[in-house]
């Protein structure tokens, strides 16, 4: 049985700054706790190390969506099946409102212990408020992708754009 979770943020940065941030995966790492590593394989593909509970687990996660400035869609390839949405809107006074909606099967005892205490729901916050923190403080983004990825086919590779080699 598959639980979801929503969460949204209200950034103090323009909207272009937070999604070329977001899309910079391999950033990941400094704002989202657990996250080890996130490596790009290429525009649609990204390699996953993190720590859940006291476990390390690895997959992969293919971009099915991917609209400059508006959202990503991605699901699993490998693993623990998970899927979401990363959404942007403008809003008022030139921020960002920025809503992640993750859809997770907890497999395994921890998973699902950790589910019903709403770890996951816990986790998400977190990251989004260290996201907001990491790039109010910079106030700017460290790079971005502009291409786009439409029914899981990169339809435009766009170009990268900052001092970064990757995106989410």
């Amino acid at each position: 049985m598959s639980s979801t979770v929503e969460k949204s943020i209200e950034v103090d940065a323009p909207l272009s700054t937070v999604y070329n941030q977001w899309t910079q995966f391999e950033q990941f790492p400094r704002f989202m706790e657990g996250v080890k590593d996130v490596k790009q394989i290429n525009d649609k593909r990204l390699h996953w190390r993190a720590v859940l509970g006291v476990k390390e687990v690895e997959w992969d996660a293919d971009i099915v969506e991917q609209t400059p400035d508006t959202r990503i869609a991605w699901r699993s390839a490998t693993g623990s099946e998970n899927s979401g949405i990363v959404s942007f809107l403008p809003s008022e006074g030139g921020g960002t409102k920025v809503t992640v909606r993750i859809t997770y099967d907890p497999s395994g005892v921890i998973e699902n212990v950790g589910d019903m205490l709403g770890f996951v729901s816990g986790r998400v916050e977190g990251d989004l408020k260290r996201f907001k923190e990491f790039i109010e403080a910079r106030g700017r983004e460290t790079g971005g992708w502009l291409g786009e990825v439409h029914a899981g086919k990169v339809e435009s590779s766009g170009g990268h754009g900052g001092a970064t080699s990757s995106q989410l």
